[in-house]
């Protein structure tokens, strides 16, 4: 398995790590439900150098990225993020990622960190424009800080105006004394707060600068773990469990960033057709009131213990101390709000459809 450049420190730390997405990663510091609360209410840092980093420049970069990604690439302005999708010519999801606009013929396309191979050789393969291309994943490292006093432990470490930057936009700035930071009002939390994306060598002083600037503020470091079920409580899916190459986009509910109106991109008639046919099943949230985690792969039924469908992801929500997930369902047989049950092979649990995100994040501010 890989490693980050930070694995040393967080071993130090006595984090429990664990394989993800091929690389060996912290799970948790404390306990989940702590790390997943501290970033409700306060602040959380974590370690995201897994994911991986694909930039792409040149006279052709705009056309060769309209025909590969779903979203309108034409419409990003430098300094912006936009969220979109890889789609395979059967209109299935090959990834969900980030593209930045850098400069006027430059993006960095930031992806899941088990797809990065995969990304890339796609990528090769389907450029047919005047462009470049390089994974920098090994020379680059991501950190995010999450949580509604994410910003004020930023300012304490820079004099850029960080509090102008608006949800997915961006600016480069000295943090902590490093250079050329690039700093993302972008993250998977739901708590607001930025993502950093500096050099590999500068992970550990502005890591450790973060550290410090945050005791005070009530931050914590926070793991994969807290991560999974703070995304969870958002209805964010997650790449291999709740959309795959075999998930048309607007099943998972990801119509919003497939702009069929656009020229044509891979996949795109497929998808079209698959609209104007109707969809077969559809990607819905459930809540269930007991504290049994439903896992993926259990069966959806609907009251009377009908198969309607299959669970993708569950979890404990540490915000609502109930069971909560999301899974597909037969497009014609659920309604908003349903009564539903999850049998896990053994037994059946009573819940309902519920309406994402779960929760409402201004609750939790302390």
């Amino acid at each position: 398995m890989k490693r980050t450049i930070l694995y040393d420190q967080h071993a130090a730390q006595g984090a429990r790590m664990e394989e993800f997405g091929g690389f060996e990663m912290p799970i948790q510091f404390s306990r989940i439900h702590e790390e997943h609360m501290a970033v409700r209410s306060k602040a959380g840092i974590f370690d995201v150098s897994h994911m991986g980093e694909i930039l792409i420049s040149g006279e052709g970069a705009i056309p060769f990225l309209e025909k590969i990604t779903t979203n309108h690439v034409g419409k990003i302005e430098i300094g912006q993020a936009q969220y979109t999708l890889m789609t395979n010519p059967e209109g299935g999801i090959i990834d969900d990622l980030l593209l930045y606009r850098l400069d006027e013929k430059e993006f960095l396309m930031v992806v899941n960190a088990g797809n990065t191979e995969k990304n890339w050789d796609w990528i090769i393969e389907n450029k047919s424009y005047d462009t470049e291309t390089r994974n920098v994943s090994a020379e680059r490292g991501i950190i995010a800080l999450q949580g509604p006093k994410a910003g004020s432990i930023l300012k304490k470490l820079t004099v850029s105006d960080i509090d102008t930057i608006p949800s997915f936009c961006f600016q480069k700035a000295e943090v902590a004394g490093v250079e050329d930071v690039l700093v993302s009002a972008t993250g998977y939390t739901g708590s607001g707060g930025f993502e950093l994306y500096t050099k590999e060598e500068n992970m550990s002083k502005l890591w450790a600068s973060l550290m410090e600037a945050g005791l005070s503020e009530g931050m914590v470091q926070a793991g994969l773990g807290a991560r999974d079920t703070l995304r969870l409580e958002m209805g964010y899916p997650l790449y291999g469990q709740d959309i795959d190459e075999t998930t048309n986009p607007l099943e998972a509910g990801l119509g919003w960033v497939v702009k069929l109106a656009k020229e044509d991109f891979i996949g795109k008639e497929v998808i079209a057709e698959q609209k104007s046919k109707g969809l077969v099943k559809i990607l819905k949230g459930f809540v269930l009131p007991t504290k049994r985690v439903p896992r993926g792969g259990h069966i959806l039924c609907d009251s009377k213990q009908n198969q309607i469908g299959k669970v993708t992801s569950g979890t404990l929500s540490p915000c609502l101390q109930k069971s909560i997930g999301m899974g597909y369902l037969d497009a014609k047989k659920w309604k908003e709000g349903m009564e539903i049950q999850v049998f896990n092979g053994k037994k059946y649990f009573e819940g309902h459809l519920s309406k994402i995100p779960f929760v409402n994040v201004k609750d939790y501010v302390s």
